[in-house]
């Protein structure tokens, strides 16, 4: 059903007052998580979003970050260095505020958006994760071109919603 069905139900099944999301392939790095997780403990911000290390190998051509990048600071005005960043620590009452996420690879944009439009704040932290990173070949342009689209759907989805006289009967 997709990735933002399984974050869906990984946060509603789990305990406490902040969710963390993580990816399966951080390996030893995600040690690192406690670094994102304390801003939202220490009550800095709602929503820490992990800036991680530059790749080893520029892959793709940044057309999906920079379409995320840009769509997010047009819709709110925030300009966010790691827009597609999965790794994220989430106070539980913004996840029931927003309800139900994105299901696709726009889940990140969408989380995002939303959290900032319900006055929820949000803060970038760099962390030293390391995961497993999409190559210059197939598989890796045909994920980012996947998740291009799904970025794009996103943002045109919360455009529309953020527009009440388009709604009303």
């Amino acid at each position: 059903r997709g990735k933002g069905a399984a974050v869906q139900l990984g946060w509603q099944r789990a305990n406490g007052d902040v969710v963390m999301l993580l990816d399966g392939d951080l390996r030893e790095s995600a040690a690192e998580a406690e670094h994102l997780l304390a801003p939202v403990m220490e009550d800095a911000c709602d929503m820490a979003i992990a800036i991680l290390p530059s790749p080893r190998q520029k892959a793709g051509m940044g057309l999906a970050k920079g379409l995320a990048h840009r769509g997010i600071k047009w819709l709110t005005g925030f300009e966010a260095s790691a827009p597609l960043s999965g790794q994220r620590a989430i106070r539980r009452d913004l996840l029931q505020k927003l309800g139900k996420i994105d299901k696709g690879f726009g889940i990140e944009v969408s989380l995002t958006v939303d959290a900032l439009r319900a006055g929820y704040r949000i803060r970038e932290v760099p962390v030293g994760f390391f995961h497993r990173e999409t190559g210059n070949d197939w598989r890796g342009y045909s994920h980012r071109g996947k998740e291009f689209v799904a970025i794009g759907r996103t943002l045109c989805t919360k455009w529309w919603e953020g527009k009440p006289w388009l709604h009303t009967p």
